[in-house]
């Protein structure tokens, strides 16, 4: 799993999960696909870990194919700035990996990181129009929401508030309407878990008061965290920033081959130099700002 805040998110109306969802990918996309589809909310999604966590592809293999799967319109990376935590002044910066079972192209992308996107039914979400090839791996069960594994998770932070499953399912739809009005699901546990009396008799009762009685105000799509201008597309392969529009496939000139002939690849030196000016520029986003 990835920190709080970070990771994996699932980008809204996708099509149900079909055997052949990834049939149109060859053998390695299809198989990556299968498995990122499978991981749950907030998963750290970045190559090496994936690497780690599977037993058929190394590192480069999965960088490879990750952006093979940006390219199908899979998945983009995005780093959001978010308002400070409370007692906290500045702003950060939080790295995240979009994923979408149904492919999208480009337009798409862009409209929904800007949050304007139409939202449409499954049946009108059709994927891309590509042959059908590679069967993909099955499809595991749907994962817990969001909001139910915050619940769940209740209890391992304080004793005091160990929740049944009956519990976390009747109160689900509250926890959601916190993640829905910008809060954070790290933030939401803290303030569940804070200033705890000695004794919490019945968890479920109390739990359910203080999501009702603390329920944050509703705000404007556009002041919710990670909404328009806060959100800014990274290149899949090397990290480097920019607007939706500059990264077609969610890659930038340099990874996908633009500049110059369009077989060009960078060399290695010319992609050392890409990464470790991403990695400054993701060191400077990442430290303290002063408002």
């Amino acid at each position: 799993m990835a920190k709080p805040g970070y990771g994996k998110r699932s980008a809204p109306d996708q099509l149900p999960p079909r055997p052949a969802d990834f049939g149109h990918l060859p053998p390695r996309e299809a198989y990556l696909a299968g498995f990122l589809d499978q991981l749950c909310e907030h998963a750290a999604m970045d190559a090496k870990t994936i690497a780690k966590a599977q037993p058929l592809y190394g590192q480069q293999a999965v960088r490879s194919g990750l952006n093979a799967l940006g390219r199908a319109g899979h998945l983009r990376r995005v780093r959001r700035r978010i308002p400070p935590a409370e007692g906290e002044t500045g702003t950060r910066w939080v790295f995240l990996t979009y994923w979408s079972r149904t492919a999208r192209d480009d337009e798409w992308w862009t409209r929904f990181l800007e949050g304007d996107v139409t939202y449409e039914s499954p049946a009108e979400a059709a994927p891309v129009d590509v042959p059908q090839a590679v069967p993909a791996p099955p499809v595991a069960d749907a994962r817990p929401s969001t909001a139910y594994v915050v619940l769940a998770q209740l209890g391992l932070q304080d004793p005091r508030l160990a929740l049944s499953s009956a519990d976390c399912a009747s109160l689900e739809s509250l926890a959601a309407d916190w993640l829905a009005r910008g809060v954070t699901s790290d933030h939401l546990s803290r303030i569940l878990v804070a200033g705890l009396p000695d004794q919490v008799h019945s968890p479920g009762a109390f739990v359910r008061r203080r999501l009702v009685d603390k329920m944050p105000p509703e705000l404007p799509a556009a002041a919710l965290p990670g909404r328009g201008a806060r959100a800014l597309m990274e290149c899949t392969d090397c990290g480097v920033p920019g607007r939706p529009e500059a990264l077609p496939g969610g890659l930038c000139r340099a990874c996908d081959g633009r500049e110059g002939s369009a077989d060009r690849r960078p060399s290695g030196t010319q992609a050392g130099a890409v990464r470790a000016r991403a990695a400054q520029v993701r060191a400077a986003m990442r430290a303290p700002q002063r408002a």
